[in-house]
């Protein structure tokens, strides 16, 4: 009897399970305690990257943006030819296979001297953005975190912001340029006042756009929850405010970049940045204006890189708007 009844289970089993296979497709059916595997959650980084990659323009920037950093970076290592020698019996030569780009009037090789200056501009144009978005950021968070701060903090950025900054620059090299040189050496000195005199006069739109978001951020859900359990302010600046603003700053220091780099080739220019035995593109703009008649490539070369150059990291900062935004997503 016992026997009988086992089969007719087993039998109805079968004819369940192939009911169940024939209505799901073919599909078999697993058995209680096998383990299901979930689909791993996608980063938001990676839809930040796939996003990114549909900027047709911001790719194309960023692809000669790396080539440009590659050729400043690696170029050196590769072209051993110094870029402060001076040959006098080859000053002023054309192209030739000796010196691809030519020679300046005082004989040095016009492509090391492009590469070892692309790097000192990019260096400043990076070392000047960190500078500015730091102290943005903070003036920022602090001006939008806590009201009492907000008027004080808002009145200085807009003291700043109504202060001629070119002249204010100026004033700035001049006043210290010959102090610095003397403590830490003409070079180092030089770079320390140009990126913090830009850094310094370059914080106030990261500052007031980080005010905005963090306005907003600091009545969400999560950040009322947070203070309701009492969560210290710092925890929550640093957990749940700081994260959520993160896209503005990034867009901010990547056209930073390009604004650092301007700024550093017009005070170059000017002949109040870098000493001469010690390039940067526009060092080699204002080395080249005197005989920019009698060799224009000498002008021209410098400029393409700086145009090239501030003009990508335009596109890629686009391109992170674009992405890191997702109101503006698909447009």
């Amino acid at each position: 009897m016992h026997e009988a009844t086992a089969q007719v289970r087993a039998h109805a089993l079968d004819e369940a399970e192939t009911v169940a296979a024939s209505a799901g497709g073919g599909a078999a059916i697993l058995p209680p305690d096998a383990p299901v595997r979930l689909a791993r959650p996608r980063s938001q980084w990676r839809d930040v990257w796939d996003q990114f990659r549909h900027h047709k323009g911001a790719m194309i920037a960023l692809v000669i943006f790396t080539l440009i950093v590659l050729f400043v970076l690696i170029g050196p290592s590769l072209w051993h030819i110094d870029a402060t020698h001076v040959d006098i019996r080859a000053r002023n030569k054309g192209f030739s296979a000796a010196h691809p780009l030519g020679t300046d009037q005082l004989g040095r090789d016009m492509l090391a001297r492009l590469m070892v200056g692309g790097r000192v501009s990019l260096a400043v144009g990076l070392t000047a953005m960190l500078i500015a978005i730091t102290l943005g950021a903070l003036i920022g968070v602090l001006s939008g975190f806590f009201r009492r701060l907000d008027g004080p903090l808002m009145r200085v950025t807009e003291l700043f912001l109504a202060l001629p900054l070119l002249p204010l620059l100026l004033l700035m090299v001049t006043l210290f340029r010959e102090p610095l040189s003397k403590h830490f050496g003409p070079a180092l000195g030089i770079f320390l006042l140009i990126v913090t005199a830009i850094g310094a006069t370059s914080w106030m739109q990261a500052a007031r756009i980080v005010r905005g978001e963090v306005l907003g951020v600091k009545e969400r859900e999560f950040v009322l929850a947070a203070r309701s359990i009492g969560t210290p302010n710092a925890r929550i600046i640093s957990r749940h405010v700081l994260p959520n603003v993160m896209s503005p700053i990034m867009v901010a220091g990547a056209l930073g970049i390009a604004s650092a780099i301007i700024t550093e080739s017009v005070l170059s220019f000017l002949g109040l940045g870098f000493p001469p035995d010690f390039p940067t593109w526009g060092r080699l703009l204002y080395d080249a204006v005197d005989q920019m008649q009698m060799y224009p490539w000498r002008v021209i070369l410098p400029g393409i890189f700086i145009s090239l150059t501030v003009l990508c990291v335009n596109y890629v900062g686009d391109g992170l708007r674009d992405a890191l935004d997702p109101r503006i997503r698909g447009r």
